[in-house]
């Protein structure tokens, strides 16, 4: 049986607009639906205010990026394990099929031991997909650290479902059509941005870095159109640098077109 790649556009793409700007340009631009990127901006935290905004816009959250990052360490609570109860029940209540969660930091020593499993046991009583998404070595000049339990590189555990980011690959000097094919069926969402051999994650749009994407996307319709795996691509990419909204737009406008050219879908 067929699946499919719907392709959504990440809130935090539109940083530093606000939830309901992501909302707005994903419907102008005809995007599939949104991921929330739960951070600092309170719209994004609330579920009743997410509820409004799908009904308002009429466009589906597919799904939810837990706040695990760094600058999001007290958002919903400090206890890493609440946090992905919160998310689950977000994605329940709105309709979005998967939460993304990163792998704990090294110094998250109690929530790492117990990772793999937790993730595991959370997804038995749910629909909803944890896809634990791949992370890299801080580099820093010659030198790098493994800041992430059990590891950066999601190819190491039994995760059941996988997010694969394409910023994220370019960090870690992995080849992301071999973690692609490694994960096999797997990977369930895809992080869709470029980047260059930066120790900086730059999630920049679709063909400007040096990271295979276009290869990625239809290798990804590939495997979906012979039913072997399908999910949401969705757009992660930095606009913070755009002059004006113009410039934001013309950038996400970018971004879907390169995905659905090489997913072979619509233009």
């Amino acid at each position: 049986m067929t699946k499919e790649w719907k392709v959504g556009l990440s809130s935090s793409s539109v940083y530093p607009e606000s939830t309901a700007v992501a909302f707005e340009l994903a419907a102008q631009l005809g995007y599939d639906g949104i991921e929330v990127m739960v951070g600092t901006d309170a719209m994004s935290q609330d579920q009743a205010t997410l509820a409004a905004l799908v009904d308002h816009y009429q466009i589906p959250i597919l799904s939810i990026h837990a706040p695990c990052l760094l600058i999001t360490q007290r958002v919903w609570g400090t206890d890493p394990w609440g946090k992905l109860d919160k998310a689950r029940d977000v994605a329940e209540s709105l309709g979005a099929s998967t939460v993304v969660v990163h792998p704990p930091f090294r110094w998250q020593r109690e929530y790492a031991r117990s990772f793999e499993e937790g993730v595991a046991r959370m997804e038995e009583v749910t629909d909803v997909r944890f896809a634990v998404e791949n992370m890299y070595p801080w580099r820093a000049g010659p030198s790098a650290l493994g800041a992430y339990s059990p590891d950066w590189d999601i190819r190491n555990q039994d995760y059941r479902h996988t997010t694969v980011d394409l910023s994220h690959t370019a960090v870690s000097r992995t080849d992301p059509l071999e973690m692609v094919a490694d994960l096999g069926d797997r990977v369930a969402h895809i992080h869709l941005a470029d980047g260059t051999d930066s120790a900086r994650d730059e999630h920049l749009v679709p063909g400007r870095g040096d990271q295979p994407v276009a290869e990625v996307l239809t290798a990804l319709a590939a495997a979906a159109h012979t039913g072997q795996i399908g999910g949401s691509i969705i757009a992660e990419v930095s606009t913070r640098s755009a002059a004006n909204r113009e410039e934001r737009v013309r950038d996400l406008q970018e971004t879907l077109n390169y995905a659905r050219t090489h997913l072979g879908s619509r233009p």
